[in-house]
This record gives C-alpha cells, structure tokens and sequence, in this order.
C-alpha cells in the first residue's frame, strides 16, 4: 500500500466504483419516459452560462452538500424534494459528477446517476444544447 496522497483521479474512480453512470441515449429516453427527472448541471455557473443541456438545474459542486442538507437553512427546495426522483447529474467531463452523484447517495437520494463523458460527449454526439443565460 502506498503512502502517496490520493489524487484527484482516485477520488474519481473510487466514486465510480459506487455509483451508476448513463449515457446520453439513456438520458434521452429517460427525458421522454420520466417527467419527473432532474437533470442537475455541478459545474461553475459560468460554464454553465456558455452552454447546458436544456431543463438542467445549476447547483455547482462546491455547495452541493449545502443545497442537498435539509437541515442547512439555504437549501435547494427543488434538490431535497428530489431525493426519490431520478437525478441525472453531470459537469464537463464526468469526473465532478461522479462524486457528486457518490455524495448524493450518501445522502439518502435514491436513484442518482452520472451522465458518462459528461457536456464534453453529449456535444461531440452532437445533441442539443441551451447557449444562453437564464437568471431566476
């Protein structure tokens, strides 16, 4: 056993032994045949802003801890109640996802996935994209 730090890559993979991962064939049937899927973008809200897939929710990783905890005064509403909805979650690559979506089991959501390739192979299978701005 080594005495190196862990890596970025590690937290990865180990977050991928734990969780499920679709593709975006399988998010696309899951659009049409589950109304009540959230797609959940984890990436920074500028990333988001350049480009998204269309009824995604943006709640960066870096306070999806914060967003998902009831007991957290700033909660996401919408992100608690889905706990027994399927949540796709995604970010450029897969990487942030996959922990994300390791995090969100840990914390009780029942069916939560991880959109393989992440944006990156979703644009490269040439599916649609949002590219504008939307404020709340």
């Amino acid at each position: 056993m080594s005495d190196a730090p862990k890596g970025l890559m590690e937290f990865v993979k180990d977050a991928k032994s734990r969780i499920k991962e679709v593709d975006g064939d399988q998010l696309e049937s899951m659009k049409q045949e589950r109304p009540d899927l959230m797609i959940l973008d984890v990436r920074e809200s500028s990333e988001h802003e350049s480009a998204h897939i269309e009824g995604a929710m943006l709640i960066p990783r870096g306070i999806l801890e914060a967003a998902a905890d009831t007991r957290y005064p700033k909660h996401s509403e919408a992100l608690v109640n889905a706990r027994s909805q399927p949540v796709v979650v995604y970010c450029a690559s897969g990487g942030r996802s996959a922990m994300a979506a390791d995090t969100l089991q840990q914390m009780g959501f029942q069916e939560v996935y991880s959109l393989a390739g992440g944006i990156e192979q979703w644009e490269k299978d040439s599916r649609p994209l949002v590219r504008e701005a939307r404020y709340v």
